[in-house]
């Protein structure tokens, strides 16, 4: 059985998510509370018989992402690592964006913070996994920036499947924006791009397997 989850840290992880299911967090909140694939999230919760723990890795930031200065550094460092990137690459013309896309929930503060800093607009973008649809679709909020026209860096905590990033790429160019990059702090599949738009990220998180 191959995993990187401990007997002692699976049973932690299957008691957050149920705790977090009783308090009415949806399957979606809950991958994302915990940086977890949806796959993840789905086995601990119902613990199938002869179903093999998926592959996945547990990342706690915690520690950072509860304490304010701590969170706005992180946030910096992302701001830095694109900035940083770009100059090294060449490709400064038309790389600098005029809006922050933060994915909910995690991506929301780092955007925020990024915004600030950079004089940006904000947007924020709701998950498919959030939705409470019988056919769930992705969405933007209607209470913060438009994106039509605008250039676009999308920003969360975690890349962990991939789709979720996939989604809001597909729905910025469906309203006439252009996502520039993604930057996440923590990339657990080791993507270089997703759809042909670039992902910076901090961290690469590799399995052993």
């Amino acid at each position: 059985m191959h995993t990187l989850f401990t007997m002692s840290s699976l049973d932690e992880l299957i008691q957050k998510a149920r705790m977090l299911l009783s308090e009415g967090h949806s399957p979606g909140q809950i991958a994302d509370e915990l940086s977890l694939s949806m796959e993840t999230v789905t086995w601990l919760l119902t613990q199938q018989k002869g179903a093999a723990i998926p592959k996945d890795v547990h990342i706690d930031w915690t520690a950072v992402s509860g304490q304010g200065p701590l969170l706005d550094e992180m946030a910096m460092m992302l701001l830095k690592r694109y900035y940083t990137a770009i100059n090294e690459e060449g490709k400064e013309e038309d790389r600098f964006p005029s809006v922050v896309v933060g994915i909910a929930i995690s991506g929301i503060p780092l955007a925020t913070l990024i915004a600030v800093e950079e004089d940006l607009r904000l947007a924020i973008y709701h998950p498919a996994k959030h939705s409470t649809q019988q056919t769930p679709v992705g969405s933007m909020s209607g209470n913060f920036a438009n994106i039509a026209g605008e250039r676009c860096v999308i920003v969360d905590d975690v890349i962990t499947s991939g789709n979720t990033m996939q989604e809001v790429v597909k729905l910025l160019r469906k309203h006439g924006a252009t996502p520039l990059a993604i930057w996440v702090i923590f990339d657990k599949r080791g993507i270089r791009d997703v759809d042909g738009v670039p992902v910076y990220s901090l961290f690469k998180v590799s399995r052993i397997d």
